[in-house]
């Protein structure tokens, strides 16, 4: 497995770079047998230090931890035991998951866009300066899967991911679906099929 390992603004010892490359072989062997890559970044805010892993466990999975502690070292056991305790939750699903990949049909492939809000210009007579342009300007794009899934694996993903919205074909209905994760915890699910 590919893994690597960097600090933002602070220079990472060697000891802590084969510390979190051994642990994460040993985690990525327990679970999946092979995983494909990983990138851990370590960072400082103020008084302590914060540690983020994105582990590729397969193809159109992503696993996904974060930890903060006193000492890089603790910041990484915070993050990698935030990892696997979502990875007990869901182990069987992910190991059916996993077991699955080959005979599913291939994902779809998408577009994702990072949009920044345009500027209004300066403001005339009270109101603000007509836009002639678009309303927003295209920062960032990178191509998106939208894999055929069941709704409890959509939830499952977006849970390993640690992310807050997902797009999936519904592989019951074969429809675009959307799940999120809502301010109050609890997931959204928008199914456009007819009840």
């Amino acid at each position: 497995m590919q893994i690597s390992v960097a600090g933002k603004q602070i220079d990472l010892s060697d000891a802590l770079k084969h510390r979190v490359t051994a642990h994460l072989d040993h985690l990525a062997d327990k679970y999946f047998g092979r995983a494909l890559d990983a990138q851990v970044t370590f960072s400082r805010a103020r008084s302590f230090f914060t540690c983020d892993i994105n582990l590729h466990a397969a193809p159109g999975l992503t696993l996904r931890g974060e930890g903060e502690a006193n000492d890089a070292h603790g910041a990484f056991d915070d993050a990698a035991e935030h990892m696997a305790r979502r990875l007990r939750r869901y182990r069987g699903r992910v190991n059916d998951h996993l077991r699955a990949l080959p005979r599913r049909k291939s994902p779809e492939v998408g577009r994702n866009y990072i949009l920044r809000p345009a500027d209004t210009g300066p403001v005339q007579n009270g109101a603000a300066a007509e836009e002639t342009g678009p309303h927003a300007t295209i920062v960032a794009e990178r191509v998106a899967e939208i894999a055929t899934l069941s709704v409890s694996e959509a939830v499952m993903r977006l849970d390993l991911a640690a992310c807050t919205l997902l797009m999936f074909r519904n592989s019951t209905s074969d429809q675009i679906n959307v799940i999120y994760r809502r301010e109050d915890g609890n997931i959204g699910w928008l199914d456009p099929s007819p009840a």
